[in-house]
């Protein structure tokens, strides 16, 4: 059969054919499945504990390796990695397959953390672990800073966690805030010689600026 050749001899049945074509997609594009942000990336829980005045290495094998035995296994999971800092901070990044129920996820992670937590130190455990879902989607960065300088960074970064980040954080679809603290300011004196007065200088780290990371939910 020749469609066009139909469309000649007929064209009231290629009219109609139209019409119902137009309806029918018309129908359908409700029920695809159309998003703004898609899920592309797969879902991750983290897990967040801090250990004051504890080295990388001691957080490593005091708090880090006990988590990860428990969580080890967990149901759709395809890998973990984890970080400890100097400054006593642990994060532990759980990966899970794409599809996979970020809601379900977290509380399985959550269950498994709570039969870890009584072989944490007992600094880890007054402090607490946390364990939330979260998104490697980045929507998005924000860069505060002083135009005149008359801000130092300190000042800057304090100002963004303090009155920007929690706003930020409330904004529907708005998972994460990452703001990086700025370091803290230090002091050198010039050596001169004997007899006079050395003047102090107040070394500024980096640029006045801090970036605020946005990060989606999922």
């Amino acid at each position: 059969m020749n469609l066009g050749r139909l469309s000649v001899q007929q064209p009231v049945l290629a009219i109609v054919l139209s019409i119902v074509l137009t309806i029918a997609g018309a129908l359908a594009y409700f029920s695809l499945a159309v998003s703004e942000y898609p899920d592309i990336a797969p879902p991750t829980v983290v897990i967040q504990a801090t250990y004051p005045g504890a080295s990388a290495e001691t957080v490593s094998q005091t708090v880090s390796t006990p988590i990860e035995l428990e969580v080890n296994g967990v149901e759709d999971m395809l890998y973990m990695y984890s970080q400890a800092t100097s400054d006593g901070s642990l994060n532990i990044t759980a990966t899970f397959k794409p599809g996979t129920d970020v809601d379900k996820a977290q509380v399985l992670v959550q269950n498994r953390v709570a039969l870890a937590t009584p072989r944490l130190p007992e600094p880890v455990q007054r402090s607490g672990v946390s364990v939330r879902k979260s998104s490697p989607t980045q929507l998005g960065t924000i860069f505060l800073y002083s135009p005149d300088q008359r801000y130092d960074p300190l000042y800057v970064s304090n100002y963004a966690i303090r009155n920007v980040a929690d706003v930020l954080k409330r904004i529907e679809g708005v998972g994460d805030i990452n703001a990086p603290a700025a370091s803290a300011s230090g002091m050198s004196r010039n050596m001169l010689p004997s007899g006079a007065v050395p003047k102090p200088r107040i070394l500024l780290p980096g640029s006045l600026s801090l970036r605020l990371m946005i990060f989606s939910r999922e």
